[in-house]
């Protein structure tokens, strides 16, 4: 998949960026002894310097072509330069995965080779590879490819990968995003809740039902609360082999997560996520620690995990990461499905979350 993007990239590239080359006019070849015998006047000179007047100012022409369609057209060069910009960094963006991809798969660590950068280039480049696939494969064929750049530019969200949105369109789709994994919030609590009766024989069931109960009148338990039912969700009914189709569904949904028809994938898929997370968080760690992040990342990391981090303060995000962190570096494999459910547990009821769903209606 990969290699093909890679050479398709490279024929759109050229494709795109066809900038246009200098053209050097080449001066007109003279015999010195057959101009002495042609004066200037003459309707050969004549001829010649009209045909290149006009050569010169068809080149010039040429050469301005977008400074004309800047000033007559400036919504079509704005476009063409976002394609031309857009493939140049997801071709970088797509050398980069590809290099990770040899480290992961080269060394004896795995994932935790990489670095909390690497990871979420993984995460996202993956996603956005096949949303852009098309296009691209598209773009690059001779004579109809040319209409897949107006029709991507028609819907940038469901065809184009952030590489290729302006500033504007970034924030307002992940915004769109966003939203729609929130949407799925109240489904997946609403699962849990729907478990209640058959953990009530469970070790952990006073302090499950206590956290249930929280979360139902707007509060959330601390990380130490989490942390002391992680086995809960190690055992039936809320174990990741016993969670149902429908509550899998909900699941993907709040992490973004396109399932498929069959639920085996959407579980895979879930694992392979909360394996990533995990090392995502290992890597914070690891780098030193979550205050040490640039309010970028932090509220990259916010956006990954479920919670919106607009017009939040660096205090306010590194608070709630740091909840999160702490939680997920006590967990072990068999505890996926708790961390699957931290959106829940650490982001259903903050102000941000709930701003950005009413915000929607």
């Amino acid at each position: 998949m990969a290699s093909v993007l890679i050479r398709g990239l490279r024929m759109g590239f050229h494709r795109l960026d066809g900038r246009l080359a200098t053209i050097s006019i080449r001066p007109y070849s003279t015999d010195s002894t057959k101009d002495s015998k042609v004066s200037k006047y003459s309707p050969e000179a004549l001829k010649k310097d009209v045909r290149g007047y006009v050569f010169t100012r068809y080149v010039d022409h040429v050469k301005n072509y977008d400074k004309g369609l800047q000033k007559n057209f400036p919504s079509a060069l704005r476009v063409y330069r976002v394609f031309v910009d857009g493939v140049a960094a997801f071709y970088q963006d797509m050398k980069r995965y590809i290099k990770i991809t040899r480290i992961i798969n080269g060394s004896a660590q795995g994932l935790a080779a990489l670095t909390r950068g690497e990871l979420e280039l993984y995460l996202q480049m993956r996603l956005d590879m096949y949303k852009v696939a098309p296009v691209i494969l598209f773009s690059s064929l001779p004579f109809v490819g040319y209409a897949a750049l107006p029709l991507a530019a028609l819907y940038p969200r469901a065809l184009l990968s952030s590489h290729f949105w302006t500033l504007q369109q970034k924030a307002e789709f992940q915004q769109y995003y966003l939203i729609q994994r929130l949407s799925n919030n109240r489904n997946v609590l609403r699962s849990l809740q729907s478990k209640l009766e058959e953990a009530k024989c469970l070790k952990y069931y006073e302090v499950w039902n206590h956290i249930i109960v929280l979360l139902g009148s707007g509060q959330h338990p601390s990380p130490n609360e989490i942390l002391s039912i992680k086995d809960l969700f190690a055992e039936s009914p809320y174990q990741f082999s016993s969670l149902t189709q429908t509550h899998i569904k909900y699941l993907c949904n709040i992490h973004g997560i396109r399932a498929g028809l069959f639920a085996i994938f959407g579980r895979e898929k879930l694992r392979e996520r909360a394996d990533l997370l995990h090392h995502m968080d290992l890597a914070i760690r690891r780098e030193g620690g979550v205050h040490n992040m640039h309010p970028d990342a932090l509220k990259k990391a916010c956006y990954i995990r479920g919670l919106n981090p607009i017009n939040m303060s660096s205090d306010g995000m590194i608070e709630w990461l740091q909840g999160w962190v702490e939680v997920s570096l006590d967990l072990e494999e068999q505890h996926n499905s708790l961390l699957l459910h931290l959106p829940i547990l650490l982001g259903y009821n903050h102000p941000n979350n709930w701003q950005l769903i009413y915000k929607k209606h």
